[in-house]
């Protein structure tokens, strides 16, 4: 079965490739097309059923960091309410820039101490 990070991989590839030909361009209009179906086909939200109690909600909020629109805009929201924004922006970073990525990678490893 063919995953949306399969789609993406192979995407970010053929972005990757120094002299792409002809052939790229199909591949790549080809796993667009096939990533853009696949989103327009998901379910919008299934529901889910468990006798566990949801998990608490997060109660830290980031606040004081910094003066720039990013930081104003998640201004007194939790980690748990952005993070899913971060996760999706890193997808698309990972299958539009590669290197970028890879970059913001690094940086994050090292203040991790990796």
């Amino acid at each position: 079965m063919i995953t949306e990070k399969d789609l993406l991989e192979a995407i970010a590839e053929c972005q990757g490739q120094r002299n792409p030909n002809a052939t790229t361009c199909v591949k790549l209009a080809s796993y667009y097309t096939i990533l853009n179906q696949m989103k327009s086909d998901k379910p919008q939200e299934e529901p889910r059923y468990s006798f566990a109690p949801p998990p608490p909600p997060a109660t830290d909020t980031l606040s004081g960091m910094g003066n720039s629109e990013f930081s104003q805009a998640v201004e007194g929201l939790t980690v748990d309410e952005i993070w899913p924004v971060l996760e999706e922006l890193m997808t698309v970073l990972k299958a539009t820039n590669i290197g970028l990525y890879h970059g913001v990678l690094r940086r994050i490893q090292k203040l991790g101490g990796e």
